[in-house]
């Protein structure tokens, strides 16, 4: 071990070598089944006067795994360097091979855990960025993306590939979305120009559910699409999507694969992973902060960024022995949460006389729903001073969404008017349908009060 590895409580060598080498295993009780009270008492910590729908922003982390979370902590304020040097690296490896088992992963090797999904692009975009500055692909190469791409990720594209030279194709996609194909015909589409002038499609950023508006995309079909089209690379944006949907890298078949941990599979915040399959280019693929581990493969990289807290992403292991607490574990979740938002989702569209922004297959955890016409949601903004009102008036969090049209676009119709703005709802495990009769019943109130956004003080600036 090197002075600077000593120093930092490194075990160095490398991926399967030293700390980082087969990962433990222990003996998990079979845990007893969770009950309703037992679900309100761990999230008990939730401001019980609030209305939470939004699960897809920030997520959610129960009590026993904050507990847990705790513990690591305190291990660390107790004795640092006992810390550093012979719990931190075997935890990790824990917390990479249980995400590992979930994921559908080969190797612990291919796992690399990160602060978020925006880290795991900059690690992604930042490898391209250096193909094109190196001259490995040509400046003018195309890298596709979506134009539902979150907002993060997009500026991200700016400044790593564009500024190296790519030229940013943008795959237009409709909303309200019909069904898989129309994402399908766009794709190809965009492929195509992007290969227009005898160019290269040297990346493709595809999102596993977009954000705003939130839609499940065929990612699996899309990453089949670009092999058969000589796309070098398929980065899976997929930050809602471990705990929301079944996640399976191995048959997704991307190159990378990244998604949060904290949005809903119940880890605290902030943690994602970031997977790289088996024969994909990594060897130049780094983690933007350099620390001592720079060299050693972006798992080890990833693992030290320098004296941080790491806790987050050390409690993988109490997040598994807590979604095995429910019937069928996170795949039970899932379907479970899946058509509890449909069915919320619907009640909502009947009582305010509007649609679905896409089809229950189409929705994972989050589904869109139109909100009436009437209430003059004609810009970004209004959607954020709108949600602002539901949020100081109301008691209810819920993300709006503005949908601008583009040219030829038709606006789906309520009863009187065009839908012009749709709200994003959640659900997870620790919602009650009262939350959503809240929702209901506000939107209700507004429209016969005669409300509109107009009516609503301006944005004010945060200095």
């Amino acid at each position: 071990m090197d002075d600077d590895h000593a120093e930092n409580g490194h075990c160095g060598g490398g991926e399967g070598r030293g700390c980082n080498g087969p990962a433990p295993k222990r003996a998990r009780p079979s845990p007893a089944a969770i009950s309703g009270a037992e679900i309100a008492a761990e999230f008990s910590h939730h401001d019980p006067s609030v209305a939470r729908l939004n699960n897809g922003s920030f997520g959610s982390c129960p009590g026993s795994v904050l507990a847990a979370q705790a513990r690591w902590q305190r291990l660390y304020l107790a004795q640092p360097d006992e810390f550093y040097f012979n719990r931190l690296q075997p935890g990790l490896l824990r917390s990479r091979a249980a995400v590992r088992e979930v994921i559908g992963a080969e190797e612990v090797g291919e796992v690399s855990l990160v602060d978020n999904a925006t880290t795991a692009a900059a690690i992604v975009l930042q490898h391209v960025a250096w193909s094109f500055t190196e001259g490995a692909f040509r400046k003018g190469d195309a890298v596709v993306m979506l134009h539902y791409a979150y907002g993060a990720v997009k500026k991200s594209i700016q400044a790593y590939v564009a500024r190296a030279g790519a030229e940013v194709i943008e795959v237009p996609l409709p909303f309200p979305v019909s069904s898989d194909a129309d994402i399908v015909r766009e794709f190809r589409g965009a492929l195509d120009r992007g290969k227009a002038g005898g160019r290269r499609v040297r990346l493709a950023v595809i999102d596993h559910i977009t954000s705003m508006p939130s839609v499940v995309i065929p990612v699996k079909e899309l990453t089949r699409i670009c092999r058969e089209e000589g796309v070098d690379q398929v980065f899976v944006d997929a930050a809602h999507a471990i705990g929301n949907v079944p996640v399976d890298v191995e048959d997704i078949g991307a190159d990378f694969y990244t998604s949060n941990l904290h949005k809903w599979f119940f880890c605290p915040p902030a943690v994602a992973f970031l997977h790289t399959r088996k024969g994909a280019d990594s060897s130049n693929l780094h983690h933007p902060v350099v620390s001592h581990e720079y060299g050693n493969g972006l798992p080890m990289e990833s693992g030290w960024i320098g004296t941080r807290d790491y806790s987050p992403q050390l409690v993988v292991p109490e997040v598994i022995d807590f979604v095995n607490r429910f019937q069928g574990g996170i795949q039970g979740i899932q379907k479970r949460n899946h058509e509890k938002v449909v069915e919320m989702g619907k009640m909502l569209a009947e009582a305010w006389g509007t649609c679905l922004g896409s089809p229950p297959e189409m929705c994972g955890s989050m589904i869109m729903v139109g909100l009436p016409g009437c209430l003059a949601i004609i810009s970004d903004k209004d959607a954020m001073r709108f949600r602002t009102h539901l949020r100081e008036e109301f008691r209810v969090e819920v993300p709006i969404y503005y949908n601008s049209r583009k040219d030829g676009e038709t606006a789906a119709k309520d009863e009187n008017s065009a839908v012009t703005a749709y709200a994003r709802i959640s659900h997870q495990v620790y919602n009650v349908e009262e939350e959503y009769h809240r929702l209901r019943d506000a939107i209700k109130k507004l429209v016969q009060d005669g409300f509109n956004c107009a009516m609503l003080p301006p944005v004010k600036k945060v200095m």
